[in-house]
């Protein structure tokens, strides 16, 4: 039997991450960049007013000496007022100069007039429209974005390797490109394999159940952030089964099989998959979903993930194995989700020598802010494989394999799942 810690090393390091393509700024949100996109220009590309108020030189305000000087405490007296000869709004073209002992009223992010080197805030003011009247002085650079305090020409503007978030994205904005280079989400294929499995727009017959893992599992790809395909049921004859897996495969940088595992029946499409690629079908120490399969097939060696048709042993095996190789194609510098240490509010048994993945309803005490969860299954006699309580579950509860059992009050690691 292996371990949890050994598969999840094999899983995440065989994670394919998918040939770059070139979109628009705004759909490589959540993305991982493919180059290295440096600024052309500086940002801002002017000096520019950082708040309303009045372009003047420090000087004639009583403040000419440099922010951050240790005589800064030595201004001059403030002068009386100043005449306002011109107004500039954000947005001019129309370059104005400041002749000394004048005043220019301007708009934040308006360019400012030649000669001024400070802007006093309008609050700092009488706000006069012909003559202002400073309260306090202003000192050099004060309330003045320079050209390129942000950035200067030749900054690597968003490095290669960053995920893009929305600064990501007026970076890439400010520095005039409208296109970016990334790794686009991996596809994924989830297929259902299963002599006994009907589909949800049919009605299943005596011996028959919907394919329900299949439909779950897709959804928890979707939501881990790659581009999913449910490929349906598939079809049960060797040479047919065959060939969609190898389609499949060309197409996809992660295939996933529910009902692949577990009993005699999952036997001939193992048979298949071997003829295609390498499939372990070795037991994973944890609970639930210790029967499961991985293995590489096509020449592009494309993972492949073999679950139980259970779809709550799936969703286990999805959390902890291949949601993290998802993320891993993603770029994502932590793919595993959070985790928290939480006090247990029930009794929690576990089996032996196996990682116990019980689901749980992480809460938090509102007087002391611990973390507080309550055990949906894993109770002595509780089943392990109701789809409801997973419904129910925010967390999974993570019980060491040398611990057998908790008891309320003892304190557990939680991995918290999608907030609902």
């Amino acid at each position: 039997m292996r371990s949890v810690e050994q598969q999840l090393a094999m899983v995440v390091d065989a994670a394919l991450m998918p040939e770059p393509i070139r979109v628009s700024i705004t759909d490589g949100l959540g993305l991982m960049c493919a180059e290295e996109v440096a600024a052309s220009s500086p940002l801002p590309g002017f000096a520019q007013a950082a708040v309303d108020g009045y372009a003047v030189r420090a000087v004639d305000v009583g403040g000419g000496v440099a922010l951050g000087s240790t005589t800064a405490g030595n201004e001059q007296p403030v002068e009386r007022s100043l005449p306002v000869v011109g107004e500039v709004a954000a947005g001019s073209q129309k370059p104005l100069r400041l002749q000394p002992k004048q005043a220019v009223k301007v708009a934040t992010g308006a360019p400012l007039p030649t000669l001024a080197d400070a802007v006093l805030p309008l609050q700092w003011s009488d706000r006069g429209r012909k003559r202002m009247t400073p309260s306090r002085p202003v000192r050099t650079g004060d309330f003045v974005r320079k050209a390129g305090d942000d950035i200067q020409p030749g900054d690597v503007a968003v490095r290669q390797g960053s995920v893009i978030g929305p600064a990501q994205i007026g970076l890439l904005a400010a520095a005039g490109r409208n296109k970016v280079l990334v790794y686009p989400r991996p596809r994924v294929t989830v297929m259902a394999y299963g002599l006994e499995l009907v589909d949800i727009e049919r009605s299943p017959g005596l011996g028959q159940v919907y394919d329900v893992a299949s439909y779950a599992v897709a959804a928890a790809a979707i939501e881990a952030g790659a581009t999913v395909t449910r490929a349906g049921i598939i079809n049960a004859e060797p040479r047919r089964l065959k060939e969609t897996v190898a389609h499949q495969a060309s197409r996809s940088e992660m295939l996933i099989i529910t009902g692949a595992v577990g009993g005699s029946s999952a036997a001939p499409l193992q048979e298949v998959l071997r003829e295609l690629g390498e499939i372990d079908t070795t037991r994973v120490a944890m609970h639930p979903g210790s029967v499961q399969g991985y293995g590489l097939v096509g020449e592009e060696r494309v993972p492949v993930f073999l679950l139980p048709t259970n779809a709550v042993s799936s969703l286990v095996i999805f959390e902890t194995l291949i949601r993290p190789a998802i993320r891993q194609s993603l770029g994502k510098a932590t793919p595993t989700r959070r985790s928290v240490q939480a006090r247990s509010l029930g009794p929690i048994n576990s089996l032996p020598g196996r990682l116990g993945l019980v689901r749980g309803r992480l809460m938090r005490d509102a007087e002391t802010g611990d973390y507080l969860v309550q055990p949906l299954s894993g109770a002595e006699g509780a089943p392990a494989h109701l789809l409801a309580g997973f419904a129910e579950a925010n967390a999974l509860i993570r019980i060491p394999d040398d611990v057998t059992e908790v008891r309320p009050g003892d304190l557990v690691d939680v991995e918290f799942l999608q907030q609902r």
